[in-house]
């Protein structure tokens, strides 16, 4: 089991909205901005590879700021096109807490982070003993339905706990600060009662805006 003081203090930050890592999940990306093709190139060649993915706030002149709580993932995965993008893969390591951000020379962000209060990221996969998933998969079809979403249903129903609650957290389309949310839920059992709202806020017709 890895400790939080493995970690590093610094990391380079990927801001980008609605996009969600969880520890132990897996994120496709495809890299093609030149500051990021830089952070790439400068992770490859650091001994833990970790680029930290955050959500930025929304609305007008907020941009620039971070949310304080994102999710470092390791890049375990590259490749290059023949235009010079990158395809990577980063598996979900643990979140963190951004305490400051780094002024540099570097053209895409850096942040010094605390790992603390996150250990259990860090651990075995988490189980959760009050999931109901008979209850729950009937929900998730009725919404799959309604967004006209699909998925291969015994993949789904054969997964275990965090792998479902986290897959559905990262891969359906809520919006970024509903994702946060997700993201800042303290356990899997959390995760999957904030989870469990939102898809029965949205059958219930609500919106995305009328939740924050």
């Amino acid at each position: 089991m890895m400790n939080p003081s493995d970690l590093p203090d610094t990391i380079p930050i990927f801001p980008l909205p609605g996009a969600l890592l969880l520890p132990r999940g897996r994120m496709p990306l495809h890299i093609f901005e030149p500051r990021y093709l830089a952070m790439i190139e400068d992770a490859m060649k650091t001994s833990d590879r970790l680029i930290g993915m955050v959500q930025p706030f929304e609305g007008p002149g907020k941009a620039s700021r971070l949310h304080s709580i994102g999710c470092a993932g390791r890049l375990n995965a590259f490749n290059e096109t023949d235009d010079g993008r990158y395809m990577i893969t980063l598996a979900g390591v643990s979140r963190f807490r951004i305490t400051k951000e780094v002024e540099g020379f570097q053209p895409y962000r850096r942040c010094n982070v605390k790992w603390d209060g996150f250990a259990r990221d860090l651990g075995p996969a988490e189980h959760d003993d009050g999931f109901e998933r008979d209850v729950f998969m009937d929900m998730l079809c009725r919404y799959f339905e309604d967004q006209g979403l699909k998925t291969d249903w015994d993949q789904l129903g054969d997964a275990e706990d965090e792998l479902l609650i986290n897959s559905l957290s990262m891969l359906c389309p809520f919006p970024p600060e509903d994702k946060q949310a997700l993201l800042e839920a303290p356990s899997l059992t959390t995760r999957r009662e904030t989870l469990v709202t939102l898809i029965e806020y949205a059958l219930r017709g609500g919106s995305a805006e009328m939740m924050q």
